[in-house]
């Protein structure tokens, strides 16, 4: 399979309003945007896949409920097309209240905050599957930018925190529907800065297509099926 290609600065100009900081409004059921035939292939995939997945759910649930007991769902504030924000439901892959103390960060490698059934459903992906709900209902789509969180952080390599609405190109990535899989999400190394993650989210904007849409989804299964999702590297 031919892989796309690595986005480049003069293929990825920045928008003269890309540094500006954007916040996170309260949720409002925006209109939908999309193509209509990228939205019915949403809705009848996700459907299925929420009928047909009951089972692995209750499979899940009790792995999660047997290692450390708690809560099964996380539920998490993700940032909404044009800004907004919606309710993301996940299954729960860390200890309870794995946060206090530390924020909205990333999970890092070999995390110790990480249950081994969370390690299992995250390099599976498999604890992002209540999210087919979130697709159903339109606040996400298949493919699409990585849904972040409001005031998520990231560790800058000198120890410094930088928000991610600060990180050039934040505003054009949240312009469109965020996506449970992507060009970033694939082809970007887990561990780069986000700013080179939101170029390949700005080239997808640029190059998004019902048949490009299909190529990653078959990727991503591809990589599900690997347990490779967390791999530091190369995914494939």
């Amino acid at each position: 399979m031919a892989s796309v290609a690595e986005p480049n600065a003069a293929s990825l100009s920045v928008a003269s309003s890309a540094n500006e900081v954007v916040h996170p409004r309260p949720s409002t059921r925006r209109a939908s945007r999309i193509p209509s035939a990228k939205r019915a292939f949403d809705v009848t995939l996700s459907g299925i896949g929420l009928v047909c997945s009951l089972p692995v759910w209750a499979v899940i649930a009790a792995a999660i409920k047997i290692e450390n007991p708690g809560d099964v769902f996380y539920r998490q504030p993700r940032v909404a097309e044009g800004g907004g924000s919606f309710e993301a439901l996940k299954f729960r892959s860390m200890v309870m209240d794995a946060e206090a103390g530390v924020g909205a960060v990333q999970a890092s490698h070999n995390d110790p905050r990480v249950t081994r059934v969370g390690r299992l459903l995250r390099a599976t992906a498999l604890d992002e599957l209540p999210q087919l709900w979130s697709i159903f209902r339109g606040d996400m789509s298949f493919v699409g930018p990585r849904a972040l969180r409001p005031g998520e952080i990231e560790v800058l390599g000198d120890g410094r925190y930088e928000l991610l609405e600060d990180v050039p190109g934040f505003e054009e990535r949240s312009r469109v529907r965020p996506g449970l899989t992507g060009l970033a999400q694939i082809y970007a190394a887990r561990d780069v800065r986000r700013h080179q993650k939101f170029r390949y989210d700005r080239l997808y904007i640029q190059r998004q297509s019902f048949w490009l849409d299909l190529r990653l989804i078959a990727l991503s299964c591809w990589i599900t099926f690997r347990g490779a999702w967390e791999v530091r590297g190369r995914k494939f």
